[in-house]
């Protein structure tokens, strides 16, 4: 049984998701105060719902975890790295942005795209004028003194619905032939450039593999704009307790539609921005639905994609750019790409990752695309990350 299918009144329901409650487990363990404090509720009702979650998790005998079930998921080494060196990738339309993060995207991994709005070109002019001791201040002023906001839209488009498309490229053309589920939190899934992209994608397609037109008739239809849109299933999530629901009905829907192979959240941060003031309930949501996420991508061998953006925060005088959501939220992802400016270039950084070495590589986004950029001669900007990991510094590359 589920969080949703207690016997209990709808508004409990709707406010356990919202308070992050997403399993029968979770909810056992809170204390009857706690959970009137996180419900806004009284301790007697409180104690009421305890009751029957409490009876609900024994009559399913989920009690605790037992040691069979502990169990069940032991694996030795060589598995683990037979596991990994066997899993596929999702191609992001660059092989420079594939190279540095192993292949593309990794599937049974959660990514985390960061959108840093970061042009490093007045931070050059000032460097190579003279030497200048910049603190975060005036770090801050100088990225955003000539940054184009088109870079945010246009990006921020592209990347996302690249890999949407990418990931139904069919499997004797180097794809895996999989489907996608679009999570939209901010209204801003546009359709024809979905179309314009898959168009993009098939002329790539038809040029690397000319005899592709002598495929059978099946083979053939795939290779079509509406056979890519007819393959992404999009959701509109209008507020974060939608988001919350969406996210825990996901384990059903990817049960009933087992060739999904991404799941892109855009934006993760958007409404978590804008509706909390309880920092602590914020970060006890977004912990539970990381851990969600992620049991979601190994058990249905599919890639995650969370979208996210950079902010800044004012700190002991001076300015800090660091993950929007907060430290906490930065240990949540098994690979963070981060996506700026440098001049008119567009690179890609890796800044987290388990097992590559942190690199950057430059990208071009065209009509068709993410593609590889035309000309990576030019002066590369690499971040250095300080010790507490979410917060960079830009410096020169010699």
């Amino acid at each position: 049984m589920e969080i949703a299918d207690l016997p209990i009144a709808t508004s409990h329901r709707a406010n356990l998701l919202a308070a992050g409650y997403s399993s029968l487990a979770a909810l056992s363990a809170a204390s009857p105060p706690r959970l009137a404090r996180d419900l806004s509720i009284e301790v007697h009702e409180a104690e009421e719902i305890l009751k029957v979650a409490v009876g609900a998790n024994k009559s399913k005998g989920a009690d605790g975890p037992s040691t069979s079930s502990v169990l069940k998921g032991v694996q030795n080494a060589w598995d683990m790295l037979s596991d990994e060196q066997s899993r596929r990738h999702i191609n992001t339309g660059s092989a420079d942005l594939n190279n540095i993060l192993g292949g593309g995207i990794h599937c049974k991994e959660v990514t985390e795209i960061v959108i840093g709005l970061i042009n490093t070109s007045s931070l050059i002019q000032v460097v190579s004028q003279e030497s200048v001791k910049l603190n975060w201040g005036m770090l801050y002023t100088i990225l955003n003194a000539n940054s184009d906001e088109d870079f945010t839209t246009k990006d921020l488009t592209f990347v996302r619905i690249q890999l949407a498309i990418n990931v139904q490229i069919p499997v004797e053309y180097g794809g895996l032939g999989g489907k996608a589920v679009y999570i939209d939190t901010e209204g801003s899934f546009m359709v024809e450039r979905v179309y314009q992209i898959a168009e993009g994608c098939i002329s790539d397609i038809l040029e690397y593999f000319p005899h592709c037109h002598d495929k059978a008739p099946a083979g053939q239809e795939k290779l079509k704009p509406e056979s890519f849109l007819a393959d992404i299933y999009y959701f509109r999530i209008c507020s974060y307790t939608e988001q919350i629901a969406v996210i825990n009905y996901l384990e059903k829907f990817l049960g009933e539609h087992k060739d999904v192979r991404i799941v892109i959240i855009d934006s993760v941060t958007f409404h978590f921005r804008q509706d909390f003031d309880d920092m602590a309930l914020r970060t006890r949501v977004l912990s539970g639905l990381s851990l969600k996420l992620m049991k979601l991508s190994k058990a249905y061998n599919l890639a995650v994609v969370l979208l996210n953006q950079v902010t800044t925060k004012f700190t002991e005088g001076s300015f800090q750019l660091t993950l929007a959501l907060g430290d906490s939220w930065s240990h949540s992802c098994t690979n963070r790409l981060i996506l700026y400016w440098n001049g008119n270039e567009r690179y890609g950084f890796l800044d987290k990752s388990p097992s590559l070495p942190v690199a950057s590589a430059p990208y071009a986004v065209t009509v068709k695309g993410v593609r590889d950029a035309v000309n990576s001669n030019s002066k590369r900007v690499r971040f250095l990350v300080m010790p507490s990991c979410v917060n960079w510094v830009l410096v020169l590359e010699q």
